[in-house]
Parts: structure tokens; C-alpha cells; sequence
């Protein structure tokens, strides 16, 4: 394993880091793909944009076709097959934004999109379709009614950066956002979602620290996968914005052919807690998008997964299966209940064991 100093020395500059990814869909040709891959992967790339830089290209094991990380940015013709019933905006995004920029679904918090241009773009993504046909990026004048919007709602607690992703953006724009949040007195708490620390480690720098750094407290939540993407960058990254005082947690993407194994997600989650010191939040069910009938488990299968991931790790180290609900319903828990019946004060209760047991209630008047 490379030791931590010297990924902190050999780090590049994020900027050329990007600069020698894929960025458009002809940077495909400079890839180890056979012409028949490169050319189901351009016509699958023009319904959803193409990028990654070189730092987690350099992940891939070309040998491999079924490569956990290949599998989450190289284009695939199965994309091109969209499944009855699969949605546009998954999560109704743009039901709930009554002006540009942000969507108010949950009534302490809102999603603001400073850009809808990311560091990666994930072929899974349940925002691929918005984040195609609207690819603008980061201006003062466009945040400004979705920065009104939230001074003028006292309710409002907490502001989600999110896109497109937020650290991808230079760290003035950064600085000028947190800034402008900061003023409305009413908010407590900057969470940014975020891939730039899984695929973009190098970009998570000092300067970007101190961007962030202010009156309120701030989470970033990662998005790492699979436990291939922990690298030492990747540790760098965590640990210098732990040093800053933010909270870690990471949600993931259940994902067929990539982490659907309880081996993959048994490691995933115990080396993002004690290696990057990340808290496993939520595993979610692949969400409605276009395309991805080919990536996604059933229920049932992630029901299992989760139940014998419960049995092997340490409850820090676990994360909640939800469901993000179509027409704005929320996060909703999918674990399996370990309830199996009740009578009155008395329950019957299924172990981490398997056994079941009898359990009565036992409460005061």
C-alpha cells in the first residue's frame, strides 16, 4: 500500500487530473475498447453525458468487463433500453422546485444546485436525464431567486449543495455560496453531496477547506460504491476534510453486477468507516431511471443483503436500505423486519441469530 505522505506528494493537480480524464464522448477512442464496445459506448453516451478523470479511470481493470468501477462510468448499449414504467425525473425534482435551482420536498431543508455539471457522470445517476439537457453551471445571478426563496422561509434549517456536484466548482464560487448562506440566520446546517473525494480525490484541498469553513456546521456526504474506490487519495481526501471539523457519511447505490454481494458490501462499508473514517448512511434501491432496468436488484435481494450485512457488522458500520419514492414520497426504510408477530405486551422477535424469541413489554402508568 502506498503510504500517505507519499499520496500527498504525488498528488496532481486536480485541474490536469480532469484535464486527462474522458470529457466528451471522442475521448472513448483514447480507451482500451474493441470497436464494437466504443461504438455501442458512443451511442449510448448521447443520451447521457460522458466523464471521469484520470485518477479513477486509472481503477479500471481493462481485462475485466464486469469491472465494478468500468461498469459505473463507461458507457453501455444496454442504456439504450428503457424499461416500462421508468421515469425521467425518479424523484420528482422538478415537481417540487418552485423556482429555479432548488427543490423544497422535506419542510426544514432544500436542494440548492449551484451546477449541473459533475467531476463524473455516473451512467446510474437518477438525475442523467437533467443533468444532459440542462448542463449549465455556476452563476451568481442564477442562484439568486433560490437564495431569496430560502431567506424568506424561516422553516428552512438546512441547505443541501447538490447538482451536478458542488465540489467541482472553483473554490471561490464555493466560498461566494457557503457566504450566502451563511447570511440567512435561519440556517444551521450546509450539507453538500458530493463523488469529487471517490473520483476525484485531489481536488479535495486546502484552499476547498477553507471555502466550506464557517458559522455553519457542514456534512459532506460521499458516494463511494465499491471498496476498489478507496485508494490512498481517497484517504488523504477523508482525512483532511475530517481534520476540518466536517461530518463524513456515504450513500451508495445498490447496483447489480457492482456491489450486489454481501462480501463487496461487508468490505465496502468496514473500510469506509475504519480506514476513512466515513459512516456507512444509506445503501439505496436503484432509483427509476431511464435505462438502468439492467443495473438495478428487486427488493427482495437487497432485503437479504442488508439482513446478513446486519449479522456481520458492527451497527456504526451498517447502513439503512431506502427507497427514494416517485412523486416526491421520501426516503423510505426497506430492511427487513425482524418483527414476527405480536400478541397484546408480548412479542415475537427474530435475533441477529435467527432465533425467535419471546419479548413482553414491561412499562409504567
Amino acid at each position: 500500500m502506498t503510504d500517505l505522505k507519499d499520496a500527498t506528494r504525488a498528488a496532481p493537480d486536480w485541474q490536469d487530473d480532469v484535464r486527462q480524464g474522458v470529457r466528451h464522448v471522442r475521448d472513448l477512442d483514447r480507451l482500451p475498447l474493441s470497436p464494437a464496445e466504443r461504438a455501442a459506448a458512443q451511442e449510448a453516451a448521447s443520451r447521457h453525458k460522458v466523464r471521469a478523470p484520470k485518477a479513477y479511470l486509472d481503477l479500471i481493470d481493462w481485462n475485466d468487463p464486469a469491472d465494478p468501477i468500468r461498469a459505473q462510468v463507461i458507457p453501455s448499449p444496454d442504456e439504450l433500453d428503457e424499461a416500462e414504467g421508468e421515469l425521467g425525473d425518479p424523484i420528482a425534482d422538478h415537481e417540487f422546485s418552485p423556482v429555479p435551482r432548488l427543490t423544497h420536498r422535506h419542510a426544514d431543508r432544500v436542494l440548492l444546485f449551484p451546477t449541473y455539471q459533475c467531476a463524473v457522470y455516473c451512467r446510474f445517476c437518477f438525475r442523467k436525464e437533467s443533468l444532459t439537457s440542462i448542463g449549465r453551471g455556476y452563476t451568481r445571478e442564477a442562484l439568486e431567486p433560490a437564495l431569496a426563496y430560502i431567506a424568506d422561509h424561516p422553516e428552512i434549517r438546512e441547505v443541501i449543495l447538490t447538482g451536478g456536484d458542488p465540489l467541482s466548482l472553483p473554490d471561490k464560487a464555493l466560498a461566494e455560496i457557503v457566504a450566502r448562506v451563511e447570511a440567512i440566520a435561519h440556517v444551521r446546517l450546509l450539507r453538500i453531496h458530493t463523488r469529487v473525494p471517490v473520483a476525484l480525490p485531489s481536488r479535495i484541498t486546502s484552499g476547498l477547506v477553507a471555502a466550506l469553513r464557517g458559522r455553519l456546521m457542514v456534512t459532506v456526504v460521499t458516494h463511494f460504491n465499491h471498496a476498489r474506490e478507496i485508494t490512498p487519495a481517497t484517504e488523504v481526501a477523508c482525512r483532511t476534510m475530517r481534520q476540518a471539523g466536517f461530518v463524513l457519511l456515504n450513500q451508495s447505490v445498490l447496483l447489480k453486477g457492482v456491489n450486489d454481494s454481501v462480501e463487496v458490501l461487508e468490505e465496502l462499508c468496514r473500510e469506509l468507516m475504519y480506514r476513512l473514517g466515513v459512516k456507512p448512511y444509506y445503501l439505496h434501491h436503484g432509483d427509476l431511471a431511464r435505462g438502468m432496468a439492467h443495473r438495478r436488484t428487486t427488493i427482495a435481494q437487497g432485503q437479504a443483503l442488508v439482513e446478513a450485512l446486519r449479522a456481520r457488522l458492527s451497527g456504526i458500520c451498517n447502513p439503512v436500505y431506502v427507497l427514494d419514492l416517485p412523486e416526491g414520497g421520501g426516503k423510505v426504510p426497506l430492511g427487513p423486519c425482524p418483527i414476527e408477530g405480536r400478541d397484546g405486551e408480548s412479542w415475537r422477535i427474530r435475533g441477529l441469530d435467527g432465533k425467535v424469541r419471546d419479548y413482553r413489554e414491561i412499562v409504567g402508568e
